[in-house]
């Protein structure tokens, strides 16, 4: 089945076409590299390692800190609780990175970033080579953002102890929806969000589970009229739960 038949948006099946010119290669800086190693081992995302789709590359910025305690934090200026991130280790480890290759974004998880979303996702998964900066403490340096940062991303407005979670939640989203990272690509075509709609109830096998039965539209086996129930409960669901969405589309 060709890419384009699987969807009607055309800017999808663009993305989708360009992926297949495409190895990414995502560098990710973290004082805390150990959070990281099991999302990397596991599943889809190892999948993609395996199959060359991609490179996940760990770095941590104290290996480049002139402090002799590999110091990588110090107090504000101006007084107030918690450390921040100093400059010295994260600009020398950027620098070293950018010396090897250009990089397509460098991005900072941060609460006050844009929020994530699937179009962000879809923009991102064409990109060749991503640096992802994880903050700590109460964050980073002001001017390391000035200076470096090309995009600055939320993944909820909530707050964790660092940055690593997100950057993991950002990798996975982003290696998901490129051919050959799940077994059947169209898979990721019709996830919640792709075309701003939520995804449709699913339903598998036993037909019936202590009273309750599978739609009999679903065992019809009358495609078209499937598809048709599939759309109309994309937009049910996303009136009901994300109204906000509809408003993108104007439906």
């Amino acid at each position: 089945m060709s890419l384009l038949s699987v969807t009607d948006n055309d800017s999808v099946s663009l993305i989708y076409l360009l992926y297949l010119a495409l190895t990414m290669r995502i560098d990710i800086l973290s004082v805390v590299p150990e959070l990281l190693r099991s999302p990397f081992s596991h599943s889809i995302l190892k999948r993609a390692i395996n199959n060359g789709i991609a490179e996940i590359h760990i770095h941590n910025p104290r290996d480049f800190s002139a402090d002799k305690h590999k110091k990588v934090d110090d107090y504000m200026y101006g007084g107030g609780a918690g450390l921040v991130m100093t400059c010295q280790p994260i600009a020398d480890c950027i620098e070293f990175l950018k010396s090897q290759r250009e990089y397509d974004e460098i991005i900072y998880m941060t609460p006050d970033g844009e929020q994530l979303n699937q179009g962000i996702v879809n923009g991102y998964s064409i990109k060749k080579n991503i640096l992802i900066l994880c903050g700590h403490y109460k964050g980073i340096d002001q001017r390391i953002r000035d200076i470096y940062i090309t995009h600055e991303i939320s993944i909820g407005d909530y707050v964790l102890s660092g940055g690593e979670l997100g950057a993991a939640v950002l990798t996975d989203a982003i290696l998901r929806v490129i051919p050959g990272a799940i077994n059947n690509e169209e898979s990721a075509l019709t996830d919640s969000f792709q075309d701003d709609l939520l995804a449709p109830p699913v339903y598998t096998r036993p037909s019936n589970f202590r009273g309750h039965e599978v739609p009999k539209v679903l065992i019809s086996g009358d495609f078209p009229k499937i598809e048709k129930w599939r759309e109309e409960q994309s937009i049910k669901r996303t009136k009901e739960r994300r109204p906000d969405l509809l408003k993108k589309t104007g439906d």
